[in-house]
């Protein structure tokens, strides 16, 4: 029987929507046959291709831009639509705002089924004034009109999606248990120490992940170890001496670190539904998350981790004992196996492929 073929248009390469591409095509490239057209970003791995299935067909997208160029975006768009043509999907599977809009309109009306992750909404960037943002919120609503689906990876993504479209979805992201298990293996379980504390955090340096906040919560806590794991152009507003930056890592060496620690601290301004605070909910860390759209739409305040609301992050380490820390951190591994897991994401994809 002939395999469907799905075509992903991803421009933010790199971080999370990479760990998540990764997850869902090596868990559907045995029933399709999967091309991935790619935009190159600083934290694009050099060795992305190791980290797929040798079936996945690769074309990179030269002129995709992280920011809004006229002239590049032009000739991104040329090139997909080049790309959709030559593939002839019966699938496309868009990823992130740019390669969200672009795809949807060089897709130009063919009888193809079109899904679209946002990865947390461009609007929703509030490092950007908020002309740009409107800008954002109205180049959503123009794509909204194409015939396609937009998929939200919280509960919290669906319900803005449903705002610009009824075609919209909720498939909750979820780590591959399997995958990470194998990873993990050999890692030992560290009990939290609370006299010696270590605090870390993960992803790109930029205003999204609120880097000014960590170095304020890291200067409060002088005699706790804070580990920033990544890299990204506001890395000189971490200058609180107890904060250590590694770079960027390897997926190995990311969980790594992370096991490591006692506390995962997320920060983020906005998010779609971050998954190193999934793997550091399956790695039984304390997790302490801003009360954003896809933080909260997982972390249940004091029950398997906690939210920061009116700057409160200073009293939440404050008061963290052994019992309430042993408590969250249990229930915060249960959850990621009842609810956030990629065996449930996966088929809720494989039906909207095979649809």
């Amino acid at each position: 029987m002939k395999k469907r073929k799905v075509l992903h248009i991803v421009e933010s390469f790199g971080s999370g929507v990479f760990s998540f591409l990764t997850d869902l095509v090596n868990s559907t490239d045995d029933e399709f046959e999967i091309t991935i057209a790619y935009g190159v970003r600083n934290e694009t791995l050099e060795n992305f291709k190791e980290y797929f299935s040798n079936r996945v067909r690769f074309i990179e997208v030269k002129n995709f831009t992280r920011n809004i160029s006229l002239t590049k975006d032009m000739k991104a768009f040329f090139e997909v639509k080049k790309i959709i043509k030559e593939v002839n999907p019966d699938v496309i599977h868009l990823h992130s705002s740019k390669a969200g809009f672009i795809g949807r309109f060089a897709a130009n009306g063919r009888k193809v089924k079109m899904l679209y992750n946002p990865h947390g909404f461009s609007f929703f960037m509030k490092n950007s004034s908020s002309i740009k943002r409107m800008i954002y919120l109205v180049l959503e609503k123009i794509g909204a009109l194409r015939n396609c689906t937009i998929v939200g990876c919280s509960n919290g993504e669906y319900t803005e999606a449903l705002k610009l479209t009824k075609n919209s979805i909720c498939i909750n992201n979820g780590i591959n248990i399997e995958s990470l298990e194998k990873v993990i293996k050999n890692f030992k379980e560290k009990e939290i120490d609370l006299n010696n504390l270590k605090i870390c955090t993960s992803g790109r340096i930029g205003y999204q992940k609120n880097p000014e906040l960590f170095n304020k919560i890291a200067q409060e806590f002088p005699n706790i170890q804070f580990t920033w794991i990544g890299d990204g152009e506001l890395k000189e507003t971490l200058t609180s001496k107890n904060i250590q930056v590694t770079g960027w890592k390897t997926r190995e060496e990311v969980l790594k670190i992370i096991n490591e620690n006692d506390v995962f601290l997320l920060l983020s301004l906005w998010e779609g539904l971050s998954l190193s605070l999934l793997e550091a909910m399956y790695l039984k860390k304390v997790c302490i998350a801003n009360s954003c759209i896809g933080n909260k739409d997982v972390i249940k305040n004091g029950e398997n981790g906690f939210l920061v609301q009116n700057d409160n992050c200073k009293e939440i380490i404050e008061n963290l004992n052994k019992e309430i820390c042993k408590k969250v951190s249990e229930n915060a591994k249960a959850d990621i196996l009842n609810e956030f897991n990629t065996k449930r994401m996966v088929e809720e994809y494989k039906k909207e492929y095979r649809s």
